[in-house]
């Protein structure tokens, strides 16, 4: 069975899988992202510690910018000092297979799509819904990235003319929908503010609705422009969306076309905790590439 290499670079840690065509995880190496140059060497030496002779090529997700054609890492802002490094060419040079680049956000729209909550479609987007906030999408089976490489970077648009920063911008999607703009309340974490909400904070909860309904409104507008089969949803939501589903819907029923709601299904990411993991290895065998 053909085996992959996956990649999964983030500004806190960084993971190195080997796994199969399937989808399944055959060994893992984790450590924290450091300087470039220091997590680059332990980025080698961990896919030499993984490295069969099985292995036909290795994957690379990374948040953006990023060049995914010529496989550039263009100085992402959790990544500092990352700028114009080329990363797939260093790995083919070092380990002599094909190397290939994605942003995270459609990385992981071509796990959710192949092996998670997206199987089955041929239209659908993926919502990050982490520290910031951005889509993956996938039109007829085939990921789109737009003339630059940027499409699906909902997180930019406008919400608000002035309130939370996300995305470089006050009053955007991003300062609201997100792990870095909840904590913008002053109440804590995402993980903290689902703690409260448990413990009946009133103020957690209506936060939470808050965010339910600014959630609604940016998916009504996916929905409206885009017509897709299936919105999955990662990261936040898969924890705590029972505080904002029914905020969420009541804004949809208002908001969306209603053919275009009833032909879309939304639902929480499926590959868990796996999903970096295993859109890393997808980013290598190419998914609706």
């Amino acid at each position: 069975m053909k085996e992959y290499i996956g990649i999964d670079i983030g500004g806190t840690k960084c993971a190195i899988v080997r796994g199969n065509e399937k989808g399944q995880i055959l060994e893992k190496i984790r450590f924290i992202t450091k300087d470039k140059t220091t997590t680059l060497q332990e980025l080698f030496k961990a896919v030499r510690h993984l490295w069969s002779e099985q292995v036909k090529a290795i994957g690379v997700s990374c948040g953006g910018p990023l060049d995914s054609k010529r496989g550039i890492i263009l100085g992402p802002p959790n990544l500092p000092g990352w700028n114009c490094v080329p990363i797939t060419e260093l790995l083919t040079q070092q380990f002599n297979v094909p190397a290939y680049l994605e942003n995270d956000a459609n990385a992981c729209a071509m796990a959710e799509w192949h092996f998670g909550a997206g199987q089955g479609c041929k239209n659908m987007v993926f919502l990050t819904f982490g520290t910031g906030l951005g889509a993956g999408l996938i039109f007829n089976g085939k990921l789109y990235r737009g003339a630059s490489g940027m499409a699906g970077e909902v997180g930019h648009i406008r919400l608000f003319e002035h309130g939370h920063v996300g995305f470089g911008k006050a009053g955007s999607y991003e300062g609201y929908c997100s792990g870095g703009g909840i904590a913008q309340y002053g109440l804590g974490s995402a993980a903290q503010l689902s703690e409260l909400a448990v413990a009946g904070d009133t103020s957690a909860i209506k936060i939470w609705e808050q965010t339910g309904q600014y959630l609604g409104k940016l998916i009504a507008i996916l929905i409206d422009i885009l017509n897709p089969d299936r919105i999955v949803i990662g990261s936040i939501f898969i924890r705590s969306g029972q505080f904002m589903v029914q905020a969420m819907y009541q804004v949809l029923e208002t908001e969306a076309l209603s053919t275009s709601q009833k032909a879309c299904t939304i639902v929480p990411a499926g590959l868990g905790e796996s999903l970096g993991d295993t859109a890393a290895l997808c980013v290598a065998m190419r998914i609706c590439t």
